[in-house]
């Protein structure tokens, strides 16, 4: 894992929430333990469809 990858990251979700919290927009996920899991569950999902290598393209399906 790229750290440098990690750290850009992490710097652009916190200015990203100081923006929202400067300008009182509610942040577009739950902001609570539910919501992390739930981010969490989804990255979890996609690495074991990488690790089985099971999956579908769906742009070769639709031909794109």
């Amino acid at each position: 894992m790229n750290l440098s990858l990690v750290i850009v990251a992490t710097m652009t979700g916190v200015t990203t929430g100081v923006l929202f919290g400067l300008l009182d927009v509610p942040i577009p996920a739950p902001p609570n333990l539910a919501g992390v899991m739930g981010i969490l569950g989804i990255l979890v999902g996609y690495r074991l469809v990488e690790y089985f290598d099971v999956g579908v393209s769906l742009l070769s399906l639709l031909k794109v």
